[in-house]
């Protein structure tokens, strides 16, 4: 497969970025929308891939989230994500998104997929990482929210604040969470 085209990639992801923030109050079949996701790369990826982690809000019981199902996989290189996963992910409905490493801005390439349902709307997203990658330190905040039900509030509450003032400016609303997330992960790196 060829890659994305470094301006193709861009607008792709300034498109994707145009898409209004809407949050669904929790469902638990989130958690059931995970495992089948989980069971279906599984069973396309085989060992080519390692750990598969459901993360973001709808990975939190109880918490308010854009209905889309985030998920960590583990790969072996990004190269491989472009150069072949992208084929083998692309009849499942899965478009890559690839941001290539620039010297003196991005030190290491990112690389993330999209699934829309047949209406048009995001359903699931990949985030490809490699196993030192420090994004895996995601799931500490989530499993700090599930073991913080006073924390978790306040990140639902600050969602929802978020997404009726940013409804319409994704980059404002997800600013707004990370100045919530940064100072907690702070405190849990170097807890650690």
């Amino acid at each position: 497969m060829t890659s994305d085209t470094s301006q193709n990639s861009q607008d792709k992801v300034q498109q994707a970025a145009l898409e209004p923030v809407v949050l669904a109050e929790w469902s638990p079949a989130w958690a059931q929308a995970f495992v089948q996701e989980k069971q279906q790369l599984q069973q396309l990826l085989g060992t080519e891939a390692g750990r598969i982690e459901h993360f973001g809000s709808t990975a939190i019981t109880g918490m308010p989230a854009k209905p889309i199902i985030d998920m960590l996989v583990e790969v072996p290189s990004l190269s491989w994500v472009r150069d072949t996963l992208a084929a083998k992910l692309a009849p499942l409905g899965y478009q890559l998104f690839w941001r290539p490493a620039t010297p003196g801005d991005i030190d290491v390439a990112y690389a993330w997929f999209i699934k829309r349902d047949n209406n048009g709307r995001r359903s699931h997203h990949l985030h490809m990482l490699l196993p030192d990658s420090t994004d895996w330190q995601k799931l500490q905040f989530r499993d700090h929210l599930q073991a913080n039900p006073a924390v978790a509030k306040a990140y639902a509450n600050l969602k929802r604040q978020a997404a009726r003032k940013f409804a319409n400016d994704r980059k404002a609303y997800n600013a707004a969470k990370d100045a919530f997330i940064r100072p907690i992960m702070q405190q849990l790196t170097a807890s650690r």
